[in-house]
């Protein structure tokens, strides 16, 4: 294999690897707020074991997510840096912001959140947690935004002469339909996956009977905030793929396994093309329905993949700006799948626990252990989706992947490298994976550990990871 093929996989790896736990971080740390806030103005016990239980896994997750971005972020450097002198001028900017505010914002509070619980007056404790959450969004944004212009490039010129794209309205890149629409759709879909992590944890609590008060409450959270973010997610990824249509129509076709342009589109349910993926062979489809998810039209007209290969080879020149459309066309859809199985799951679970009942069925042990995976395989096909409709481009009509590598650097590094980084991230999920099941089993903590409930306990023993 050649570098380039290396450096694509290894930062397939790495990306795919990390951003199992960024969604899980941001929809946790509102939730545990949430908790927190119900403690502080009920007083009620099973709320502080909540908030102090579920607080632990998400320091975890949040430690592990840390560590392995930033090893996501060297790669720019080390693999890609033909990419990195083409859009450091754009980059450069929301990277910054997201370090320098975002994320020192985020890990501030949240360590005066982890160690102020018997130091810190009871609402500055409180807002720490609020602001260590709010701290995440921010840097969800800020990373979403540069991603955005990949997708999309705006507010920047091209300098011939150094060959890279030179930033002239920081506004526009920030604040840009493609990345609001992201951020949208981003954002609740990792509400989906922080209400699953709890749902599923508070099940398994159900399962073994222990804490059902607290755990019936916890699972009850859970599952409300995956339902209602599922609506959000659905809603904004209908305005989402109506953008991609308008902007990047190649990868909506991708996505559909439209060959030809149409009007009155249909929505593919099943496609069987060829071993090659270059035409359809067979098609189930819904009459008129992506005509309407992509331009708001039963009768709107769908660009296929023949015609805009054709207007790009005029546009760009000649070359292949086609992506691989079996991966695009069952990535798209397995992301819609396991989010929708989540939600169904969830919804079948709240309809037996209404009126104090307990879920029953041999369905529900499985279905509720597979709930904190089902958004986080969501999450993973959905960027799949998001870099490999894009491609061949890194940034959309700049800058082509193949010419975004590093030059000097041999496909023997790149493997390295490679194998290293997929054997330390296995070292990781190991360790993250065993403190996860190592807490669950211990279980919240015991009601007499709380002396003074008004207080919260020490700082110390509620919250570390090991025992």
């Amino acid at each position: 294999m050649e570098a380039l093929d290396l450096a694509r996989w290894q930062f397939a790896i790495v990306t795919v690897y990390h951003f199992l736990f960024v969604p899980i971080t941001i929809g946790m740390s509102f939730l545990v707020a949430g908790l927190h806030t119900a403690w502080y103005r009920t007083g009620k016990l099973q709320y502080l074991r909540a908030t102090k239980f579920f607080g632990k896994l998400f320091l975890i997750n949040f430690a592990i997510g840390v560590a392995t971005g930033i090893v996501q972020e060297f790669q720019f450097g080390m693999n890609w840096s033909s990419y990195s002198r083409f859009v450091g001028d754009i980059f450069g900017a929301p990277l910054a912001i997201e370090g320098l505010l975002a994320f020192f914002l985020e890990s501030t509070f949240l360590g005066l959140w982890i160690f102020g619980w018997d130091r810190l007056p009871k609402k500055l404790h409180l807002a720490s947690i609020w602001l260590a959450a709010t701290g995440t969004l921010l840097s969800a944004y800020f990373i979403l935004a540069a991603n955005a212009w990949m997708q999309h490039p705006v507010g920047f010129v091209y300098n011939p002469e150094k060959n890279r794209a030179e930033l002239t309205d920081i506004v526009e890149v920030l604040t840009q339909k493609t990345a609001l629409a992201t951020f949208f759709h981003t954002i609740p879909a990792a509400a989906f996956t922080g209400g699953a992590f709890i749902a599923g944890i508070s099940a398994y609590l159900i399962i073994k009977g222990k804490d059902l008060k607290m755990s019936r409450s916890t699972f009850k959270l859970g599952a409300i905030t995956m339902l209602i973010s599922f609506v959000f997610v659905s809603v904004s990824g209908d305005l989402t793929s109506r953008i991609m249509t308008e902007q990047q129509p190649m990868k909506m076709a991708a996505a559909e396994a439209l060959y030809t342009t149409q009007a009155s589109a249909p929505f593919s349910l099943l496609t069987i093309g060829t071993l090659d993926g270059s035409k359809s062979v067979f098609q189930i489809g819904i009459p008129s329905l992506l005509s309407f998810l992509s331009t708001g039209d039963f009768n709107g007209v769908v660009e296929g993949v023949n015609d805009l290969e054709a207007k790009y080879d005029k546009q760009y020149g000649e070359g292949n700006y086609t992506p691989n459309i079996p991966l695009a066309y069952w990535s798209f859809r397995l992301m819609i799948g396991f989010g929708a199985i989540g939600a169904f799951f969830a919804l079948l679970a709240l309809w037996q626990m209404r009126k104090g009942g307990t879920p029953r069925g041999m369905w529900f042990a499985p279905a509720m252990f597979s709930l904190p995976f089902l958004p986080l395989l969501a999450n993973s096909f959905g960027w799949i989706f998001t870099e490999i409709g894009r491609q061949p481009w890194a940034v959309f009509g700049l800058i082509k992947t193949a010419d975004g590598v590093s030059t000097v650097v041999s496909a023997g590094a790149v493997l390295f490298t490679m194998i290293a980084f997929t054997l330390l991230y296995g070292v990781l999920a190991f360790i993250e994976v065993g403190l996860i099941v190592r807490v669950i089993k211990i279980g919240p903590t015991e009601e007499h550990d709380y002396a003074d409930p008004h207080i919260g306990g020490s700082a110390d023993k509620p919250l570390v990871m090991s025992y």
